[in-house]
């Protein structure tokens, strides 16, 4: 794949995430001037992992860089529109919510507690737990990318 198809790759994915993320904040009712910087949080951050996912970085990394642009944004956003942080972080970062693992996860559980084969429930436990350890990852990444950026910048000042 040559840079030409890449740029075009990540930027339709930048687009439709940064598209998802602005539905996000409508659904949460964000004030409707702080709508584009939801739009950019989602496509930056989401567009971030793609890039990295692309030069073989695993999707957990990914993730957290992704979140961290994501929470670096939120801060910056905040300080501009006198907002606080999560109003763009979370519209952001629903984008990289993994869907596909989860439910390839609770399909897994389903497929484990309805089978009365011990044979092949080897096979199916051992995908179910990987695909739930990347679920659980994946969120963790988010969580932590999100929080770090505002606990850096915003620090209670001690009470003396």
């Amino acid at each position: 794949m040559n840079g030409t198809e890449l740029l075009w790759l990540v930027s339709k994915d930048a687009f439709w995430s940064g598209v998802a993320a602005l539905g996000f904040a409508m659904l949460f009712n964000v004030p409707v001037r702080t709508l584009g910087a939801c739009f950019i949080a989602g496509a930056v951050g989401h567009g971030t992992r793609a890039v990295l996912m692309h030069f073989g970085v695993g999707i957990e990394a990914g993730t957290l860089v992704g979140s961290v642009v994501i929470g670096f944004l939120g801060v910056w956003f905040g300080r501009i529109w006198q907002a606080p942080a999560p109003v763009f972080t979370v519209p952001g970062a629903i984008t990289m919510v993994p869907g596909s693992f989860a439910f390839r996860t609770m399909l897994g559980i389903l497929e484990i507690a309805a089978s009365a084969n011990a044979a092949t429930g080897g096979d199916v436990l051992w995908t179910t737990s990987v695909d739930a350890t990347k679920t659980a990852l994946i969120l963790g990444a988010i969580a932590v990318g999100i929080a770090a950026p505002s606990l850096l910048f915003h620090r209670q000042k001690p009470v003396v």
